[in-house]
């Protein structure tokens, strides 16, 4: 897997562009993909995450079974070289037991009117977003374990996950519907920061690859972990 970093130029039209447009990000980064299918961005693993620093240059964290092509990226996109590098041996040395840090900014949602028609197939409803605080951390909580992870507690308090949950507001977009009209994206958006146990390494190391939770293709599900000092 490489993993790779590109430090956007706020001078940049484009870069302006795709930040307050969650649907211009996905195409900017599958660009630098080839198209080898119908659906490259699960071809190729990809997932991003936007930062933005409370000092510096906003950049996006990018993850993908492959070394992006960035030689698209328009014109003054980025204020320096895009960085790349293999964590596949990272990966491939996960344990039980050990303990690491990890962010996830994620879109903790659930499904409802969810039916089943008359032929009895299922079909999904809506998503919606959980609202508090309690129902985010319980999201996570059942993620994790599906995830092949546990989420440490807090000596304090063993029911408290020692997890920092950051509300981002809600990340927004446009994309043109099957009648080509523009229509418009919102997801609500959570940031979880804390430090995790690995229970189950190979289910850990899925998530990694495939992201956890919904709107992987808008900058969701990127799990990024490393080693913990505790």
């Amino acid at each position: 897997m490489i993993l790779s970093r590109l430090t956007l130029n706020l001078r940049s039209h484009e870069a302006i562009r795709d930040l307050s447009d969650c649907q211009q990000m996905h195409r900017t980064i599958l660009n630098a993909f080839p198209s080898a299918g119908p659906a490259p961005r699960r071809q190729f693993a990809v997932l991003f995450r936007v930062e933005c620093p409370p000092a510096g240059s906003p950049y996006v964290m990018i993850q993908s079974r492959e070394t992006p092509d960035f030689t698209h990226l328009p014109r003054g996109y980025v204020i320096h070289a895009p960085e790349s590098k293999d964590v596949s041996e990272a990966y491939a040395s996960l344990h039980a037991g050990m303990k690491l840090r990890f962010r996830l900014r994620a879109n903790p949602t659930r499904k409802i009117d969810t039916k089943s028609g008359p032929d009895g197939a299922r079909h999904n409803g809506r998503r919606v977003n959980f609202r508090s605080d309690e129902e985010r951390l319980a999201w996570l909580t059942r993620k994790a374990a599906s995830a092949g992870f546990a989420i440490l507690a807090v000596k304090c308090s063993p029911d408290v996950p020692n997890v920092r949950l950051i509300p981002q507001g809600r990340l927004t977009g446009f994309r043109a519907d099957s009648g080509g009209q523009a229509r418009k994206l919102t997801f609500g958006s959570v940031l979880f920061e804390g430090i995790m146990e690995v229970a189950d390494p190979e289910r850990l190391r899925d998530a990694l690859e495939y992201g956890i939770g919904s709107a992987k293709a808008y900058g969701f599900g990127l799990l990024s972990v490393a080693p913990s000092d505790s």
